[in-house]
């Protein structure tokens, strides 16, 4: 029997975010959907986030990945603009961790390796590298729905390898990877505020 499976990609970001979806059948990818959520007309930051996470709990209703593959946040100079980011990325994160999907991080520089072998490569490289490895007719405007389906590649590119990235089957393994953290006591955990949080629930 030939194992089956689908990849749900995402490019977070409270701009756009790009996000793709591959089904993986045995050892071949199939190109399923690839398209982004434009939050550009809204001023509000935190109702971006609300989209943010509805949109990805729209994509998992409706595509049931068996795993989702996010792309890091990169360390930038400008602090707001990380800030905002990371928090694009989280709430993407507790969406999928909400309905059990493993998540895997990637940094972009090994996405970008993944797919084209330069960790430097540019998002067009990427898009076009994309194109060719999935037959896609044409390419978005954007190029931030191909980076979500570029994170969607890599991840099936690094399936069976150990260190793949930063990986969360679900809430219980998020807190336990993330107890790990320097907020943590050499005893224990307890001043680690994701776990003491849960505890007072």
């Amino acid at each position: 029997m030939v194992n089956e499976k689908i990849i749900l990609g995402i490019d977070p970001g409270t701009t756009i975010m790009g996000f793709g979806l591959i089904k993986v059948v045995g050892k071949k990818m199939e190109f399923l959907q690839l398209n982004e959520l434009d939050l550009k007309k809204y001023s509000d930051h935190y109702l971006k986030l609300k989209l943010i996470f509805e949109r990805t709990i729209e994509l998992i209703d409706t595509h049931h990945p068996d795993e989702i593959a996010i792309e890091a946040p990169f360390f930038g100079k400008n602090v707001q603009s990380m800030l905002k980011l990371g928090r694009a990325q989280g709430v993407a994160m507790a969406a999928g961790l909400s309905r059990e999907v493993p998540i895997t991080e990637y940094s972009p520089k090994k996405i970008k390796m993944a797919i084209t072998g330069n960790g430097n490569a540019s998002k067009e490289q990427v898009a076009k590298m994309l194109q060719s490895l999935l037959g896609l007719k044409t390419l978005p405007k954007n190029l931030d729905a191909t980076d979500g389906l570029a994170a969607a590649v890599c991840h099936f590119y690094n399936q069976g390898r150990i260190e793949i990235g930063k990986s969360y089957s679900g809430w219980d393994a998020f807190v336990k990877q993330n107890s790990k953290s320097p907020t943590a006591t050499k005893g224990g955990v307890k001043n680690n505020p994701i776990v003491d949080l849960r505890k007072k629930k």
